[in-house]
């Protein structure tokens, strides 16, 4: 494993829309090793690999103590509205309040190519847009309400 440099707002990589994993093999598992690494030493909730330089569609969370590894992954359904606070470790120096669905249903692959149906509300729901809203070149603050000062 390896810790990977985190690329901040401004960089051009942020705005990129990521390409399909069509590989679960041995590279895909070290890229998201290596993610895994990374945000335990920024301490963060997730990450997505195009924060790490890579245009994969590609994101983990890490939850309560679990760890959620997204391969490929799609929102199937969502319901309800709720705004509350974000922050990004590839935007620096502000957080916002953001509106996002309260209920959200997604699928998404692990690392060895098996599909995963998932359900998550509330902030743990919130976690899995946001990474998810990365593969698109999408950041927090193109959606936010109101900026908060770090």
């Amino acid at each position: 494993m390896a810790r990977r440099n985190i690329v901040k707002m401004g960089d051009p990589l942020l705005r990129k829309i990521c390409k399909p994993v069509e590989k679960f093999d041995e590279k895909l598992w070290q890229l998201l090793d290596d993610m895994k690494e990374t945000l335990d030493f920024a301490e963060g909730l997730g990450l997505a690999a195009s924060q790490v330089g890579i245009l994969k569609r590609v994101c983990i969370v890490e939850y309560d103590g679990v760890l959620y590894e997204l391969v490929n992954p799609v929102l199937v359904k969502s319901k309800g509205k709720c705004v509350d606070n974000e922050g990004c470790l590839s935007v620096v120096g502000f957080r916002g309040m953001v509106e996002r669905p309260e209920k959200i249903d997604i699928e998404y692959y692990n690392r060895y190519g098996e599909k995963i149906k998932f359900h998550a509300e509330g902030y743990f729901a919130r976690v899995f847009l946001h990474e998810m809203d990365h593969l698109d070149g999408i950041l927090f603050a193109d959606k936010m309400v109101k900026k908060i000062p770090d």
